[in-house]
Formats: structure tokens, C-alpha cells, sequence
């Protein structure tokens, strides 16, 4: 090989070394999560950080952050969209007032560079003293601002929060919590339109089909889940065909 072909070699091994060391680090060691309430369990697995199965790494790579709904669609997604993108999900019951959030959310993001963030922070927050009165909607702002300073080039995506019913009574939205992700919902849509971040209206949609609620308060029966992987389905589909997404 001539000699003056060598440098550029030399810039392309590097730059192939690089891609496959980012490709394969190792994924962040995320704080160990706990949640009180027995109502809120992951429904499955554990909260964590759950790492796609990558079997073309030319794919774009999507980021899922959620709660146990976010967990009964994290398969069915991953299924409905092979070969299209290798998906990554933080399973969580974390809120807005977390103090190691911000940090977390680096971490998470620095691992991988993603094309979509899918994302809802919703079912555990609605307890009194979880996060300060008057504090949602700066804190869900400053959530966002993370994501956007983490992943810059990410396709933004807020999942609204999901109904909450009465126990036994799937039909009928549950009189205590409700108001209150209901105002959830209306603060953090005030802050995605502001922000430019992208609408999943996973609780309007789940809002007109109650009686697919599992009965649990919170949870959803399989119909259900299947309604809510087709919207997250199509909304991360439709964010990775717009090419500032790819």
C-alpha cells in the first residue's frame, strides 16, 4: 500500500474503532430504585435499565423512559418495530424531584446516541410531598432541558399520563387521584408545546376506552396494552422518518 494512502487509513480505522467502543460500552450503573406503594409495581422485571438486543447496529437507537406502562409495551414495541430501530427503555418510578434524576439522565444518555426519547414521568408522582406544591411544572421543564442537553439530535417524544381508576370499578376514573395527574398532564402539555417537544396522547386515547383498565387503578388489560403499543409504535415510527431524526 502506497504510502500516502496511510493517514487516511489510519482516520478511518480510528474512526471504526470509535464507533464500535461507543457501540458496545458498557451500560451505565443506574441507582438503585425503590417504590412504597404496593399498587405500582414494574409489572414485570425490575426497575431498570433494559438494554436493546442489537443485532444490526446500523439502526437507529430509541430511548423508552417510563413506569410499569411503559414496561407492558416495552416488547411489544421492540417486536412491532425490528429492523427498524434497537430500543433501550429505563423502566422506572422515578419523578421529577429526583435529586439523582439529572445525573441519571446524563449518564443514560452519554451511553448511546439516540434518535428518539419516548418518554413519561407520571404514576408516581401524584402522592403528596413527592414532588413540591408549585414545583411540577418547573421541574418537568428543567427534566426536559436534560433530555434536550443530553441528546441533542433526539426526536423528543412526551407520553401523557395514562387514566387512573376506581379499584374494581375499571370504567369509572378514580375521584382522589385523578384530578391531580389530570393537572399533571395540563402543566407538562404547557411545557412540551413551549419546549417543541413532540405529543404521545397515550392518556387521551386510554380516556375513551376504560373498560380495557385491568382494574387495578392503574394497569391495563392486554386490549389495552395493545392500543398503547400501537400509539407509541407509530409515534416513534413517525419521529425516525423525519431525517433530523436519523
Amino acid at each position: 500500500m502506497s504510502s500516502r494512502f496511510l493517514p487516511s487509513f489510519l482516520i478511518c480505522a480510528a474512526v471504526a474503532l470509535a464507533a464500535a467502543a461507543h457501540l458496545h460500552a458498557q451500560a451505565p450503573a443506574i441507582p438503585q430504585q425503590k417504590e412504597s406503594d404496593p399498587n405500582l409495581p414494574p409489572k414485570g422485571g425490575s426497575w431498570s435499565l433494559r438494554e436493546a438486543t442489537v443485532t444490526d447496529a446500523s439502526l437507529p437507537r430509541v430511548l423508552l423512559i417510563g413506569d410499569s406502562i411503559t414496561n407492558s409495551y416495552l416488547e411489544p414495541v421492540r417486536k412491532a418495530l425490528a429492523g427498524k430501530a434497537n430500543i433501550d427503555a429505563w423502566i422506572t418510578p422515578t419523578t421529577q424531584a429526583d435529586k439523582s434524576l439529572p445525573k441519571t439522565i446524563a449518564a443514560i444518555l452519554g451511553w448511546q446516541k439516540y434518535a428518539v426519547v419516548h418518554f413519561n414521568l407520571g404514576l408516581h408522582g401524584w402522592q403528596a410531598g413527592r414532588i413540591p406544591e408549585g414545583q411540577y411544572e418547573p421541574l418537568t421543564r428543567q427534566f426536559v432541558q436534560n433530555l434536550r442537553a443530553g441528546a441533542p439530535q433526539a426526536t423528543l417524544i412526551w407520553a401523557t399520563i395514562t387514566p387512573v381508576t376506581v379499584k374494581g370499578e375499571p370504567e369509572k376514573l378514580n375521584p382522589d387521584i385523578q384530578p391531580t395527574i389530570e393537572e399533571h398532564n395540563r402543566l407538562a402539555l404547557t411545557v412540551m408545546k413551549s419546549e417543541g417537544v413532540e405529543i404521545d396522547d397515550l392518556a387521551g386515547l386510554m380516556a375513551k376506552n376504560l373498560p380495557l383498565a385491568a382494574g387495578d387503578m392503574f394497569h391495563w388489560k392486554a386490549p389495552g396494552v395493545a392500543l398503547l403499543t400501537e400509539s407509541v409504535m407509530k409515534s416513534i415510527a413517525s419521529a425516525l422518518a423525519k431525517p433530523q431524526a436519523k
